[in-house]
């Protein structure tokens, strides 16, 4: 007899169809044992096809397969020689994959205000 598993979009259709949102959703998906693994084994794959070490990724907010490559593009762009400016933006890309992306935001807009006012 064979087993089907079910995807990660399966299983949060089913608690959507049993009116599940929000909040809700999101507890609901974190005890699921069957979600959590498919979203394990998941991670582990998009990690390794981008070469994201486990360290590189506790770093980051990493929500979905973009935000891998995004960090996997840095990475190469940071081992390159780069001009300065080119150095500066790729650093300011970084910082947008951190929890606490608004304040290296609101830090480089008052540099560049400061610059042209």
């Amino acid at each position: 007899m064979k087993v089907m598993t079910k995807s990660l979009q399966q299983i949060e259709d089913y608690y959507l169809s049993q009116g599940l949102k929000g909040e809700e959703l999101r507890n609901t998906l974190e005890k699921d044992n069957e979600y959590q693994e498919l979203l394990k084994e998941r991670k582990v794959a998009i990690r390794d096809k981008y070469s994201i070490t486990k360290q590189e990724e506790k770093g980051y907010v990493l929500p979905n397969e973009e935000d891998y490559e995004i960090l996997s593009l840095v990475k190469t762009l940071e081992s390159r020689k780069l001009p300065e400016n080119d150095r500066e933006i790729v650093e300011l890309i970084k910082t947008q994959l951190e929890a606490e992306w608004r304040q290296p935001l609101l830090d480089k807009l008052k540099q560049l205000l400061q610059k042209y006012s």
